[in-house]
C-alpha cells in the first residue's frame, strides 16, 4: 500500500510538473524572447492578420506570385487539414497532375519551357502548406507578374531578390521565396487595386 500510495504522488507530481508547469513556462518565455513568432508569425495589412508566414495561400490572379501545388484538404492550402498526397513515383495519378501543372504554367507564363519549371511548382510540399517558393520558381513568374501589373521586369525582379531568403548561417538549407510576403511588397507598390489575399 505504502509503494502504491508513493506511485500515485509521483504521478501527480511529474503531471503537474511535466504536463503543466513546464509547457507554460515554454509558452511564456517563448511570448517574452519570441513574441511574433509565439502568436503564430502573423502578417499585418492596415492593423488586420492577412496571413502566416508560415502558411501558404492560393494566389491564383496573374498579377500575383503563385505558390507550390497543395495536397492539403479537399481544395489545397487548408490549414486544418495539413499532409501531403501520399503519391509514390510510379503513381498515375501524380504523374498526370505533374503534365496538368507543367502545361497550365507554360500557358500561363509566356516564353517558359517544361524543362525551365523547377519541380517545386509541379509537386506538393510534405505538409502541403509550404509557404516558400525556390528563387527559380519565382523567377520564371516575372514576365507575367510584371504584365498583369504594368510594371517592368527590373522592378518585380528587384523585389524578388530583396525578399529572397538566403541559407540559414550561409550553408544550410535552400533559398526561398516568401509567396505572401513578396506578393505584399508588390501590392505596396500601388499598382494593385485589391489587397493581397488569397483566392484573388
Amino acid at each position: 500500500m505504502r509503494t502504491l500510495i508513493v506511485a500515485i504522488k509521483m504521478t501527480v507530481v511529474l503531471t503537474v510538473v511535466t504536463g503543466i508547469l513546464y509547457p507554460l513556462a515554454m509558452v511564456g518565455i517563448g511570448y517574452v524572447i519570441f513574441p511574433a513568432q509565439a502568436a503564430g508569425s502573423l502578417i499585418y495589412r492596415n492593423g488586420s492578420p492577412i496571413g502566416s508566414s508560415l502558411i501558404a495561400q492560393n494566389f491564383k490572379a496573374a498579377r500575383y506570385f503563385h505558390p507550390r501545388p497543395s495536397a492539403a484538404g479537399t481544395n489545397g492550402y487548408d490549414p486544418t487539414s495539413s499532409s501531403g498526397s501520399n503519391l509514390g513515383p510510379t503513381s498515375k495519378s501524380l504523374i498526370d497532375s505533374v503534365k496538368q501543372r507543367t502545361k497550365d504554367i507554360t500557358e500561363e507564363n509566356s516564353g517558359i519551357q517544361p524543362s525551365q519549371i523547377p519541380v517545386d511548382m509541379v509537386t506538393a510540399s510534405g505538409s502541403g502548406l509550404d509557404p516558400e517558393i525556390s528563387p527559380e520558381a519565382a523567377e520564371i513568374q516575372i514576365g507575367r507578374v510584371a504584365k498583369a501589373r504594368g510594371i517592368s521586369e527590373d522592378i518585380v525582379r528587384s523585389l524578388l531578390t530583396a525578399n529572397t531568403r538566403t541559407r540559414w548561417g550561409g550553408f544550410l538549407g535552400e533559398p526561398g521565396v516568401n509567396v505572401l510576403s513578396l506578393n505584399l511588397a508588390l501590392d505596396e507598390l500601388g499598382q494593385a487595386k485589391e489587397p493581397a489575399t488569397a483566392q484573388k
